[in-house]
């Protein structure tokens, strides 16, 4: 799984650091998504893609991999 998150699509709802706090953050000063983990360890997948469904804005993409 790889994943990838839009700081130009986010509004900071912070959902995903709820869903995932293991693999996203907020940036202190407004609180854009940033990643922690790019390529999460498979006990975090099922989070991941959590986050990436209830994202408000739809800035979080998740490439899974073969």
């Amino acid at each position: 799984m790889r994943v990838i998150a839009d700081q130009d699509k986010c509004v900071g709802s912070g959902q995903c650091v709820l869903a995932a706090a293991q693999v996203f953050d907020q940036r202190e000063e407004d609180g854009i998504v940033t990643l922690l983990i790019d390529n999460p360890p498979p006990e975090l997948h099922e989070a991941v893609r959590q986050a990436a469904a209830i994202c408000p804005a739809l800035a979080i993409t998740v490439l899974e991999e073969p």
